[in-house]
């Protein structure tokens, strides 16, 4: 069995262990959270490295990749200090490679729901999502990505791609050295809620991006929105159908009721393709369509 295992800054509350057959193989995924404990993660992956056979990084990013360029997080390095052996991905492979397919999943399956209420998305983080936050604007979206609203609480919209890209060109050489924990909520605050930026939420008919930004921010009414995300548990599954919303879309699989992390099914696809190193991104794009991964479409409004 391999055994890929996603170490995050996350709540511990949301640790889940699954066991998923991929290509005939049995896996088993695992996301151990440290409640925003940096060193503990660090601690975990010593003590595990050597003995699974994949790593993803779980609620912190190593760096994002926006057209093609690579900006480090230098506040996340340490954290991964001691990994020598087992592989480690933090899911921006999937981000650029399966994300940028929900766009258009979205317009195959309630193309129509969306056309008749207009095609406005509001992206929480684009620089993050660099694949998705593009293949919104290339079908033809009206965008408002709020990078500099959700992560750095500037409240100013960013509504093109040649805007996100200037402004991801200019602030994430200083963003990417500020502590972690001021631009991303970790640990327990990652439970919280403060309503805010609430014109945009409804402004949009659909909503993109981090499950975490997504809830940290959103009002109490969603109604009729489409949110477009991942790494739902059923309590979050739950929160936006109380809210309103009409459709969820999850960019990775639903597996035994929750969605993961883009890094834990990386690194769940590093595991099973045996090769003990990241993967390219179209080494992933082949497995993806070998497995036949595809955003998964929720009507939170059909009866349970």
């Amino acid at each position: 069995m391999k055994h890929a295992v996603s170490i995050s800054i996350g709540s511990s509350k949301r640790n889940k262990a699954v066991e998923v057959n991929l290509l005939g193989e049995t896996v088993r995924i695992e996301r151990i959270g440290t409640d925003g404990d940096m060193e503990a993660a660090a601690l975990k992956y010593k003590e595990l490295d050597g003995k699974v056979d994949a790593f993803g990084v779980g609620g912190a990013d190593l760096g994002a990749i926006i057209d093609g360029k690579w900006f480090a997080l230098h506040s996340v390095t340490p954290m991964v200090r001691y990994v020598q052996k087992t592989p480690l991905v933090d899911g921006g492979g999937l981000k650029n490679t399966l994300e940028n397919r929900a766009p258009a999943f979205l317009d195959q399956t309630i193309g129509e729901y969306i056309n008749s209420r207009g095609r406005k998305v509001l992206v929480t983080l684009g620089a993050d999502r660099w694949g998705l936050a593009s293949s919104f604007s290339e079908l033809g979206y009206e965008t408002v990505y709020g990078d500099l609203m959700f992560g750095l609480d500037i409240p100013i919209a960013i509504r093109s791609l040649k805007g996100l890209k200037t402004a991801a060109s200019l602030l994430m050489p200083i963003a990417g050295r500020l502590p972690f924990e001021w631009i991303y909520p970790t640990g327990e605050k990652q439970e919280k809620r403060t309503p805010k930026w609430g014109k945009y939420y409804a402004w949009a008919t659909v909503i993109a991006g981090d499950c975490h930004y997504i809830k940290r921010y959103m009002p109490d009414d969603l109604s009729g929105k489409v949110i477009v995300t991942n790494t739902t548990t059923p309590e979050d599954v739950d929160a936006f159908r109380k809210a309103g919303a009409k459709y969820l879309v999850t960019t990775t699989p639903v597996l035994d009721g929750r969605s993961f992390g883009t890094n834990m099914m990386e690194a769940a696809l590093v595991a099973v393709s045996g090769k003990g190193r990241p993967l390219t991104w179209p080494e992933l794009t082949e497995l993806i369509d070998k497995l036949g991964f595809q955003p998964q479409l929720q009507d939170l409004e059909a009866k349970q």
